[in-house]
């Protein structure tokens, strides 16, 4: 939730397996040599034997939270090990997360992070330039026995030596169905009169754009200048119709549940995770667009032992199960839909966390991009967005 988007990428993961990091640095480069790193050289002493702590940055509405009656998959964790945990859902945007720390990392300087969550691409891209400590296969085994097959492979970690999933979703429609009616379609929430002016959009491009290519006949996974130049123009009418009133990260919940805005683009398991019965998420007859976001352990963290923890401790199916049944996001681990008879019946066969062969067939991933062209793109993109 490969060269694509937050949230993308369960279908199709596995295509350039036998690619390494020289194969990734020609599709995922960032142009910016001077702020390359090499992870082996620029690293630090791990103090996780001596110092119990682990910081951890991830997007919002990620994680179950303590009740009176209910222990959390975090508490649980920090009682198992003795290992405090300092969790900052700080993660509202790729982009804006990255303006965050690459001054450091770019520096081979410490982000004053042990763990964060970014989406494929930008954990490609981190990857590609030496910003990303590898992991000890020895000290994740559950990681790499209980990891879906179709999220083991990506072309820019294809034996997860430096990465692992968190969770993964999906992208579609939201609505609010106490003050607007049923919406089926990307196409309706950029033209219906009722609407203009009462929706947002994701400023993730590449979410926002497949849908946008779909509207026009293109396939997302590929297509050429003339379709993007299309998708644009369409973007851009809807914008200058006044149709959409905000591009957003995940802060688009509260706007929907408030009616400032009635419709959105939106992430399934904010949706679910919502708690208001008026907020409907649906999949768009366009078609679905799927994601991962994915756990990185970045230079000079300097308790990387104890993210490894965190990491095998989340890749158990009955913690797996439990952190689903909150989030309602895809869960990445074999095993936890049927922990998941334990945990929460209602959910074994929850599309949403567990979805099946019928509803993947129905998603989309966006077209790996070159450098110049991921730039020129991104460029279009932000003349509209006004980011």
């Amino acid at each position: 939730m490969a060269g694509v988007d937050r949230r993308t990428v369960l279908k199709g993961v596995g295509g350039a397996a036998a690619l390494g990091l020289s194969g990734v640095a020609l599709k995922y480069g960032f142009n910016t040599p001077d702020r390359e790193q090499d992870p082996a050289t620029c690293s630090t002493k791990d103090m996780s034997a001596d110092d119990k702590r682990l910081v951890f940055s991830n997007w919002p509405e990620y994680i179950d939270e303590d009740d009176k009656d209910y222990v959390s998959t975090k508490t649980q964790f920090e009682k198992d090990t003795g290992i405090k945990v300092s969790y900052t859902a700080d993660v509202n945007d790729n982009n804006e997360f990255f303006a965050k720390v690459s001054n450091q990392l770019g520096s081979c300087s410490s982000s004053k992070r042990d763990l964060f969550a970014l989406t494929d691409w930008m954990a490609a891209r981190m990857i590609q330039v030496g910003w990303i400590q590898k992991l000890d296969a020895s000290k994740v085994p559950n990681l790499h026995a209980n990891i879906l097959d179709s999220l083991k492979s990506p072309d820019w970690d294809p034996k997860r030596e430096y990465s692992a999933p968190w969770q993964s979703g999906l992208t579609g429609i939201a609505y609010n169905k106490a003050k607007v009616g049923e919406i089926k379609s990307f196409e309706e929430l950029l033209t219906r009169k009722d609407l203009r002016g009462r929706i947002s959009l994701l400023t993730e491009m590449r979410d926002t754009m497949a849908f946008l290519l779909l509207i026009n006949g293109a396939d997302p996974e590929k297509f050429d200048g003339t379709q993007w130049q299309n998708a644009i123009d369409l973007l851009k009418k809807a914008r200058s119709d006044g149709q959409v009133r905000s591009f957003t990260g995940n802060s688009y919940v509260q706007d929907l549940a408030a009616g400032n805005i009635v419709a959105c683009e939106a992430w399934s398991g904010d949706i679910a995770n919502a708690g208001d019965e008026n907020l409907v998420w649906i999949p768009p007859e366009e078609g679905i667009i799927i994601w991962a976001d994915n756990m990185l352990v970045p230079n000079l963290a300097t308790h990387q032992g104890n993210a490894e923890k965190w990491i095998d401790y989340y890749y158990q199916p009955e913690v797996a199960a439990k952190l689903a049944d909150y989030n309602s996001y895809i869960c990445p681990v074999k095993g936890a839909q049927e922990a998941m008879e334990k945990v929460n019946p209602d959910n074994v066969e929850n599309e949403l966390i567990f979805p099946t062969s019928e509803t993947l067939d129905k998603t989309h991933r966006f077209m790996a991009l070159d450098e110049a062209t991921m730039r020129t793109y991104e460029g279009d993109f932000a003349d509209v967005t006004g980011a």
